[in-house]
């Protein structure tokens, strides 16, 4: 079992910065694919960005490409988002998600409880 506990959402301006934690804890972290999903008000979940367990390799959804960077932290057993130059379109519940496997072809075995994050233009 694994726990996730996202934090660092809040309110911002359009053109502003935030950045997203996801402390893990449960299982040795460093053996699990890390991922960045979001749902908007009316619509599904998405993904946004996922991280492979050594950090290797990185994926994007192509409307944050160059504005988002995920990152981790092996040792504090934590995963990052940085998001610079937010866009209304970005106001959403970001969720935290992990998989032994990977997040980006599967439904991730493990969710964080979700960060609001509010873009105001």
């Amino acid at each position: 079992q694994v726990q996730l506990v996202e934090s660092g959402g809040g309110l911002v301006q359009v053109g502003g910065s935030l950045r997203l934690s996801c402390a893990a804890s449960g299982r040795t972290f460093s053996n699990y694919a890390m991922g960045w999903f979001r749902q908007a008000p009316g619509k599904e979940r998405e993904f946004v960005a996922a991280i492979t367990w050594s950090g290797g390799s990185i994926y994007y959804t192509d409307s944050v490409k160059g504005r988002f960077t995920i990152s981790r932290d092996n040792a504090k057993n934590t995963v990052y988002l940085q998001m610079n130059n937010l866009k209304p379109e970005d106001t959403a519940v970001y969720y935290c998600a992990a998989d032994p496997v990977t997040v980006v072809s599967k439904i991730p075995a493990y969710w964080g409880q979700g960060t609001q994050v509010t873009v105001s233009s």
